[in-house]
C-alpha cells in the first residue's frame, strides 16, 4: 500500500483484510506485538490509546446533552459550514447507509446524521451527539485520530483499539480556522466495509477544504489596522496584519510575543535578558534579529529606542486571558490552543506559558465541569497533569470514573517513585 493513511488499497478485498486484522489485533491485545498488514500510522495509535489506559471493551461516555448540547454546538464556529457539510455529503450519507459526523478539537461530537438504521446501531457504542472519541478517550478511531495526528485518515474494522467500533469503517479529516489555523474539529463520515476505499478519504479531505474556504468567506474583514498573533499550541507563531500573514521564525515568535505585552516598549538590554537563556549571547545578536524582522515585517510595526510594536496586536494567548478574567471558562478553554510556543525556552515566554496554563488549570479545577476538565485532561499538555486528573475523578459520575482513576494511581505511582 502507497499511502498509509488510507485502511485499503482499491481492489482490496475487505473480508480477508478484516481477518488479519483479528489477529493482528488481538495478538497486540495479548502482548503488545504488532503484526501485519497493520498499519505503522494505527500501530502508533493503538500505542498511544494503551498508554492513556482506554478500556478495549468500553464505549465513548456522553458529556453533553440536551440544552448544554445544543447551547454548546450552535455557539461553534463548525455551525456555519453545517449546511455545507449536509449539502456535500448528506445524499451521500443517506444513499450509502453511511453517518455524518462533526466533531469539536476536543473530539466531542457535535452532530452525528444520516440513514436511520446505522444511526440506531451506532447509538449503542455511543457514537452520538455529546460523546467524546478524542484518541486519548476511546482510542484509535477516524475522527479522534485524525485530530490527535492533525491529518485525514480511515481506520478500518479491527484497526479501532474498542472492540464495539471493529464492524465499523470510518474516514475523517481535521478542520481548521482559516485565519488562524487553529484546529476547529473534523469531518467524518462512518459506515460498512463500503466505506472501506481510498474515494471515501479523498472525499471527505475535500469536503474539510471547502469548509475551511466557506469560513474564510463567512469570516469578518479584518478591521482597518488590526494586528493578530497567534501563538498558542504552535511552535512558530502567525501574525497577520492588514489581510497578509506571516509564519515566523521561533525566535521573530519570541520577539512579537514578548513585545505585544510591552506596548509602552522595552530597552534593547531587558529584551535581550527576556529572550536568551544563554548570558553570553551579545547585543549584537539581537539587533540582527530584529533587523531581519523589521525586513521581513517592513519599518512600520516595529519601532526602536526603546524596541516596541507601532499598532496594538491582539494575541491569542491576551484572548483568553481576558476570558478567565470575566469568568468565562468554557470559553476560554475552546480558545486555548495549547501552551504559549510550547518549545520556546525565553525565559519571558516561559514565565507567560506558565502563568496562563496556571490561570486555566486553576479555574477548571475550580469549576469542576467534567466535560472542561476532559477537555485539559485528554490534550497532549494535560495527560500527565494530576490534580485535573484528580478533580476529573471527582467530577465525573461514579459509573465513569475507572480510566480516570487508573490514570490517577498511574501517575501518582509515577510521582512517588
Amino acid at each position: 500500500m502507497t499511502d498509509t493513511w488510507v485502511a485499503l488499497e482499491a481492489g482490496a478485498d475487505p473480508a480477508r483484510r478484516r481477518r488479519a486484522l483479528r489477529g493482528a489485533y488481538e495478538s497486540f491485545a495479548a502482548a503488545g506485538r504488532v503484526e501485519r498488514p497493520v498499519r505503522a500510522v494505527v500501530a502508533d495509535s493503538w500505542r498511544r490509546s494503551a498508554r492513556a489506559r482506554v478500556s478495549r471493551d468500553g464505549t465513548a461516555h456522553v458529556e453533553l446533552s440536551d440544552d448544554a448540547l445544543a447551547a454548546y454546538r450552535d455557539s461553534h464556529p463548525l455551525a456555519r459550514v453545517m449546511p455545507l457539510f449536509r449539502e456535500l455529503m448528506g445524499a451521500y450519507a443517506m444513499d450509502g447507509r453511511h453517518l455524518l459526523a462533526v466533531c469539536d478539537a476536543h473530539g466531542r461530537l457535535l452532530w452525528v446524521e444520516g440513514h436511520a438504521t446505522p444511526r440506531g446501531q451506532a447509538a449503542r457504542m455511543n457514537f452520538v451527539p455529546g460523546a467524546r472519541w478524542a484518541e486519548a478517550a476511546t482510542g484509535t478511531n477516524a475522527p479522534g485520530t485524525a485530530l490527535a495526528l492533525d491529518h485525514p485518515v480511515q481506520v478500518f474494522a479491527a484497526e479501532h483499539f474498542q472492540r464495539p467500533v471493529h464492524p465499523w469503517t470510518c474516514a475523517a479529516a481535521p478542520v481548521h480556522d482559516p485565519g488562524t489555523g487553529q484546529l476547529l474539529g473534523a469531518v467524518d463520515v462512518t459506515g460498512g466495509d463500503r466505506l472501506a476505499h481510498p474515494h471515501s478519504l479523498a472525499f471527505v479531505g475535500a469536503v474539510a477544504r471547502a469548509a475551511e474556504s466557506q469560513l474564510a468567506l463567512l469570516a469578518p474583514p479584518p478591521a482597518a489596522g488590526a494586528v493578530q498573533l497567534s501563538a498558542l499550541g504552535r511552535d512558530t507563531a502567525l501574525l497577520v496584519a492588514d489581510g497578509r500573514k506571516w509564519r515566523l521564525s521561533r525566535r521573530h515568535s519570541e520577539i512579537l510575543t514578548l513585545l505585544a505585552q510591552r506596548p509602552d516598549g522595552i530597552s534593547g538590554d531587558e529584551l535581550l535578558v527576556e529572550l536568551y537563556e544563554d548570558e553570553a549571547v551579545t547585543p549584537v545578536t539581537l539587533r540582527a534579529e530584529l533587523y531581519r524582522l523589521r525586513g521581513l515585517l517592513g519599518p512600520g510595526l516595529l519601532r526602536s529606542r526603546p524596541y516596541r510594536l507601532a499598532d496594538p496586536v491582539d494575541t491569542d494567548s491576551a484572548g483568553v486571558a481576558r476570558l478567565l478574567a470575566s469568568g468565562a471558562v468554557a470559553s476560554a478553554m475552546n480558545a486555548y490552543a495549547g501552551p504559549l510556543l510550547p518549545r520556546s525556552q525565553a525565559p519571558a515566554v516561559v514565565r507567560l506559558r506558565r502563568r496562563l496554563a496556571d490561570q486555566l488549570r486553576a479555574a477548571l479545577i475550580e469549576r469542576g465541569d467534567p466535560g472542561l476538565l476532559a477537555d485539559w485532561a485528554y490534550s497532549p499538555w494535560g495527560e500527565d497533569d494530576l490534580p485535573v486528573w484528580r478533580a476529573l475523578v471527582t467530577a465525573l459520575p461514579a459509573r465513569q470514573r475507572s480510566s480516570a482513576l487508573a490514570r490517577v494511581h498511574e501517575l501518582d505511582s509515577w510521582q512517588r517513585s
